[in-house]
């Protein structure tokens, strides 16, 4: 897998991602999508839409707005409690989320366990027990002592909302910021990460709005109408793909961390008791989804949480491994009905289901699925940009799944002249309307190869000379690279093959 700074570079060259604001020294963490990553982008939405909704008789779709009732906020826990302990670095003047500095703190440990593992694989070759060895090695032993008692403290001072105790656990790990090189912190402190608006001309209290620090809020008050409008039974769910916002203490990592992002999520309501049942079938759904892309470089775990949030009774993350290690793509929960009765309560409206086969009301069990619109996209840039010899030289190949590819087909003319370029537009016209195609004549036939794989159109088509004479074109693959001859009047019918997921 390319690092990350290479995929960045690639991404701004081919008109996948722009920093925001470019030309006026930009936004923090703020990204732009270009003429190929909307493609893209608008291709992933598409697939999880289609495989989420068209394909499942049980779910259908909602677009929530992006402003709510600001008393939303307040019974979904958000206004008192969705912050994140932020502390500064008096030297630096640099912010940062003491649980962050604490968590990076035991990756550099981890580190130290990785070295001792390498050197006992070279010291005792084919030999080596990996599971005897991180057992009896004494460094290894107290390495994993340390990274056990560090998590234990911030998985409790996190808990109980110890402010003080995420303080003591900098000051004892002796954490010293990356930038001053100093420990010169100030008291760890909590900071709300939805930002506020005013609704109307007039700012008081009153009129306080927040941009949406999640989509499924939007979903949950909504439960009712869309269930009678739709005429559905639990166990039913309602998908949704939006935009929502959150002020990061420190957002980074490219689009990983972003704050403005969308998020493609699925509430599935179900029976008190079967909430379970339906959150192990969709933590496995939802991994069998991920693996179904067949990227190059593709590697999923799971990441079962230990310490739950308040509204959850079961709860995973699907990690991907990118550049930067395995990291949460997409997140499965069980959220209890922690979130209609609260809003029962705020709103003082029922918001019961009542269920006609055992003829009793009840509010319904929660199961969510949720994934990162722009996490999953990076993960597939990550997954399938590779870099691969030919004819001594490099060649840089985007192998994305051909159905995601923001161009289909590319129709590429020979040369300009002896009309080849005028029967080149009669094919892209004859294709344009079926496919995502585009036409180039610039340059020579290998760079504009070259280009077209950067970007990862998987099927290239040239016309030459004897395509005047026999209406036949050279297809090219773009992950094999291999040319076969093909009659116009079949171009749709295999194009199609080979689009089909």
């Amino acid at each position: 897998m390319l690092d990350l700074k290479k995929i960045i570079s690639h991404s701004k060259e081919y008109g996948f991602i722009f920093p925001s604001s470019e030309i006026y020294d930009g936004l923090s963490a703020i990204y732009d999508y270009g003429p190929f990553g909307v493609e893209l982008k608008n291709n992933i939405k598409n697939y999880w839409w289609k495989s989420m909704v068209q394909e499942n008789e049980n779910i259908v779709g909602l677009d929530s707005s992006i402003f709510m009732h600001p008393r939303i906020w307040k019974a979904s826990g958000h206004v008192d409690a969705f912050s994140d302990p932020l502390v500064d670095n008096k030297d630096s003047k640099k912010r940062y989320r003491a649980d962050t500095l604490i968590e990076d703190h035991v990756i550099k440990i981890q580190k130290k366990i990785d070295k001792e593992i390498l050197k006992g694989e070279k010291r005792f070759g084919d030999d080596f027990n990996n599971e005897k060895f991180q057992q009896t090695n004494t460094k290894i032993i107290k390495y994993n002592k340390e990274i056990k008692a560090i998590k234990q403290k911030l998985n409790s001072s996190l808990q109980q909302d110890n402010l003080i105790g995420l303080s003591e656990l900098i000051d004892q790990l002796d954490i010293k910021c990356p930038i001053s090189g100093t420990n010169n912190w100030t008291d760890v402190r909590k900071f709300n990460l939805m930002f506020d608006t005013q609704l109307g001309a007039i700012s008081d209290v009153a009129s306080k709005l927040y941009l949406r620090p999640e989509t499924a809020q939007g979903i949950f008050v909504n439960f009712l109408n869309v269930q009678k409008s739709a005429r559905k039974k639990i166990p039913f769910g309602i998908a949704q793909i939006g935009k929502a916002f959150r002020n990061e203490i420190v957002a980074r990592q490219f689009i990983f961390r972003m704050r403005e992002f969308e998020q493609m999520e699925m509430q599935f309501f179900v029976k008190p008791g079967d909430e379970i049942k339906w959150y192990s079938f969709w933590k496995q759904q939802r991994m069998e989804w991920h693996k179904k892309l067949n990227l190059q470089l593709g590697e999923y775990q799971f990441h079962d949480h230990q310490n739950l949030a308040h509204y959850a009774n079961a709860a995973c993350d699907i990690e991907f491994n990118f550049p930067i290690g395995f990291k949460e793509l997409e997140g499965i929960h069980s959220r209890t009905n922690y979130d209609l009765s609260q809003h029962q309560i705020f709103s003082k409206k029922k918001l019961s289901y009542y269920d006609t086969e055992i003829q009793e009301s009840y509010l319904p069990y929660v199961v969510e699925t949720s994934v990162g619109l722009d996490r999953l996209f990076l993960s597939i840039l990550c997954g399938s940009l590779v870099e691969e010899p030919v004819n001594n030289e490099k060649r840089i190949v985007l192998k994305i799944p051909p159905f995601l590819s923001p161009i289909s087909v590319a129709v590429l003319p020979l040369i300009k002249k002896d009309g080849l370029s005028n029967k080149a537009r009669s094919i892209f016209n004859y294709l344009r309307s079926k496919f995502r195609c585009q036409f180039e004549d610039k340059d020579s036939i290998g760079k504009r190869y070259r280009r077209q794989d950067a970007i990862g159109t998987p099927i290239c088509l040239t016309i030459d000379h004897d395509t005047i004479s026999d209406d036949m074109v050279t297809l090219r693959n773009r992950d094999t690279m291999l040319q076969e001859r093909v009659a116009i009047k079949n171009l749709p019918k295999i194009i199609r093959g080979k689009l089909d997921i």
